[in-house]
């Protein structure tokens, strides 16, 4: 009688030399997980999307008095994946098909040892030796000499490694940020001595803190959708829209802040005051308007593209809300603080200001922005006194920008001050976002959740 198998092709320990396959019991359940007393135990410490009892697989008979086997989900976290989707309840195995315990988790073909090549010499033997040894694979001793001149062997994908990496290469080895960084360095290289090349660098740079955000949140967002924020705010900026809001938070409202800067002769809380108004208000409100327009937008469309475009909880809105604040952050940069220090001061010192300006807005303005962005997903996931939400969200960010800014006041003293206020913007976009992951009706989906307590 043939004996079912899983093949293990992805997530192995390539240090070890043992063969990673399982034998299926053809007369009990099989179960899969992180708990010491199920058959096929992973690591936890390795393999935390996999749950403590993640799967089953169980054998039957066919009327033709076949053995089959099915496997069913045991409500894990993270999902069980059969052939690219997630399974849903129990489904009967075919020969061939890949079994994949959550999100980027180990990855299994399904066999019968039949039907692997040279039957009579197969590794595998009939009863399993270790079958659910706590805190480690189940491996399969192997007596045979034959087979042991072939682990010793150095195979064909194990030679060429790019042969067997298939779709590993671009999820877990960044494959897509490696390519765009190669790109700019060429264009780096082709750009010296031109503006270009702080126009590359500075996007490059806030596109890594972005990526960063990105991965940080674990929810997967069209590109293009990210793309229009950020181009969005860029418009906003670069035409007349934004002059009626300047008008009013800066003539209008206490916002003033033409020549304010270290030695000020106003005391600070006037110039704190200044900068709430005319810098965190302003701002704040200025990087939102991507944020509330494609929740408008994702009320026209239809699912599931209305699902995917708009805003529907925090983790929306953080990320379109830290995608607005990169086109902000360009825009400031690039045609403002970086040509007049390139004017007074040449091109070195141009250089010393943009990196630093670019990389802290992890903790600047995509900290700000991305903060509100949670509370007005907050407001749409939970919609009671949504007003009160959306107040609280929008005075705290604009309360750590204006205090960002305000530190100039001190002069060398505001260094040190600004470090600190720097770790507060950038815990609280971290607090916001773990909160959000766990609020978010598509957490089990998450890539950035590696590890889930199952009720």
């Amino acid at each position: 009688m043939s004996n079912g198998l899983l093949r293990l092709i992805s997530g192995e320990d390539h240090t070890l030399e043992q063969t990673h396959s399982y034998l299926l019991s053809d007369n009990s359940e099989t179960l899969i997980g992180r708990e010491p007393s199920c058959q096929i135990v992973f690591k936890s410490d390795e393999y935390a999307m996999v749950s403590r009892r993640h799967a089953a697989i169980a054998p039957s008979f066919s009327l033709e008095g076949k053995i089959c086997f099915t496997i069913c989900d045991l409500n894990s976290s993270n999902g069980t994946y059969l052939n690219g989707r997630r399974l849903s309840g129990c489904q009967e195995l075919q020969v061939g098909d890949r079994i994949i315990f959550g999100n980027n988790g180990p990855e299994f073909i399904f066999e019968y040892e039949s039907d692997l090549p040279n039957t009579e010499a197969s590794p595998y033997p009939k009863s399993v030796r270790n079958f659910g040894k706590p805190g480690s694979f189940v491996y399969f001793e192997q007596n045979s000499e034959h087979i042991e001149k072939e682990v010793d062997a150095a195979s064909l994908s194990q030679l060429i490694p790019i042969l067997s990496t298939g779709k590993d290469l671009r999820h877990k080895a960044y494959l897509i940020p490696g390519i765009i960084t190669v790109i700019v360095v060429v264009l780096m290289f082709a750009a010296q001595g031109s503006t270009s090349f702080f126009v590359i660098l500075a996007t490059y740079l806030a596109g890594a803190g972005f990526y960063f955000i990105y991965r940080l949140c674990g929810k997967k967002k069209p590109w293009w959708v990210l793309l229009a924020s950020t181009l969005f705010c860029i418009v906003i900026l670069v035409t007349p829209l934004s002059i009626p809001f300047f008008f009013i938070f800066r003539a209008v409202l206490p916002g003033d802040i033409s020549f304010l800067g270290s030695g000020s002769d106003i005391g600070f809380l006037q110039f704190f005051i200044r900068m709430f108004f005319g810098a965190g208000l302003l701002e704040e409100f200025l990087k939102s308007i991507p944020i509330f327009g494609f929740y408008f937008i994702g009320r026209i469309l239809t699912p599931p593209q209305s699902k995917r475009v708009g805003v529907w909880e925090p983790l929306d809105g953080i990320l379109i809300g830290s995608a607005s604040a990169v086109g902000f952050t360009l825009f400031e940069t690039l045609l403002d603080y970086v040509p007049r220090t390139l004017a007074s001061r040449g091109a070195l010192a141009g250089l010393q200001l943009l990196i630093p300006r670019i990389l802290g807005e992890v903790a600047g303005h995509m900290a700000y922005s991305g903060y509100f962005g949670y509370f007005i997903g907050l407001s749409v996931l939970k919609p009671g006194n949504a007003k009160r939400t959306l107040a609280i969200g929008y005075f705290t960010a604009s309360t750590i920008h204006a205090l960002w800014n305000s530190m100039t006041y001190f002069g060398t003293l505001g260094i040190l001050l600004l470090v600190l206020i720097g770790i507060i913007s950038y815990a609280f976009l971290a607090a916001a976002i773990l909160k959000a992951r766990a609020l978010s009706p598509s957490r089990g989906e998450n890539f950035a959740t590696r590890f889930k307590l199952e009720e």
